[in-house]
């Protein structure tokens, strides 16, 4: 079974640029490339990856889909369509039936003024669309609102597979626990929903990694979904707000020391193969 990192970015500003809240600093503001990671999966033993999108452009999805044949570890792409437009939706999941690394997408509901974004029916519509084609939706969530309305999506569409990014945002930096952890409880009722053990760009910013805080909630998440239903992910490289590659990945196999060979294999890689469909 492969080691997958299930979550992860590249991008050259020159193509695309990016915006990163002043908060975060500017040491993301230069070219984060394939190159660059290619050692740093080495170092882990990781196989492969799975990349993700870091922006809502159709453009930015084409140009990861080129990147991802031009290196063969990327075993996948998780892109950007157009949600809000069913039309152009359907337009776009057309176009890219061709385009085998394409697994599914995500749109980053954290930064859309309505919370409720996720259930506004033209939204829902595209979703059905997603679902009928067999790909992942990602949930990427701030608030206790943006978590009920992927919760409600999943209630709404059993079928559709959805991948919760980041531990669905545990409060790590205040130490905090609910609604967090009752929320998570509540996602693991619903089968079709799985999760990122990776940390976000909201907390890194502000939280230095460390292996033990983490551990709370990632016991939390494993005890209700169980490691057939979590994948480790690393998100670099906004996670080096919070540390290096290898002390973000080696905490998260630290998280892992009480489970079995099986089922740590699960989280390390095998959940995403499943997930993603990944051959």
């Amino acid at each position: 079974m492969a080691v997958i990192d299930c979550h992860h970015h590249v991008w050259w500003l020159d193509k695309f640029p990016h915006q990163f809240p002043p908060s975060w600093g500017t040491s993301l503001q230069r070219d984060y490339t394939p190159d660059d990671l290619k050692p740093e999966l080495a170092a882990c033993g990781i196989d492969g990856t799975i990349l993700v999108q870091s922006l809502d452009k159709y453009d930015e999805t084409l140009h990861y889909l080129d990147v991802a044949d031009q290196n063969e570890f990327i075993r996948a792409v998780v892109g950007w369509v157009p949600l809000a437009d069913p039309p152009a939706n359907v337009k776009a999941l057309d176009a890219l039936k061709a385009r085998k690394k394409f697994v599914g997408m995500r749109h980053l509901i954290v930064y859309e003024k309505d919370p409720r974004w996720l259930l506004q029916p033209q939204v829902q519509e595209s979703l059905e669309q997603l679902r009928k084609a067999g790909l992942v939706f990602e949930g990427i969530t701030n608030t206790e609102e943006q978590m009920d309305t992927v919760l409600d999506t999943a209630r709404r569409m059993p079928d559709l597979n959805i991948a919760l990014n980041h531990l669905g945002r545990p409060p790590l930096p205040e130490k905090g626990w609910e609604p967090w952890a009752s929320q998570m409880v509540r996602a693991a009722a619903f089968p079709n929903i799985s999760v990122k053990l990776s940390v976000g760009g909201d907390i890194v910013w502000r939280w230095k990694w460390s292996t033990e805080v983490i551990r709370r909630y990632s016991d939390h998440v494993m005890q209700h979904f169980g490691p057939r239903r979590v994948m480790a992910g690393s998100n670099w490289p906004v996670v080096l707000l919070s540390d290096s590659f290898q002390q973000v990945w080696h905490g998260i196999e630290d998280l892992l020391t009480g489970l079995s060979a099986t089922d740590r294999a699960e989280v390390l890689g095998g959940t995403a193969e499943r997930v993603y469909k990944i051959r």
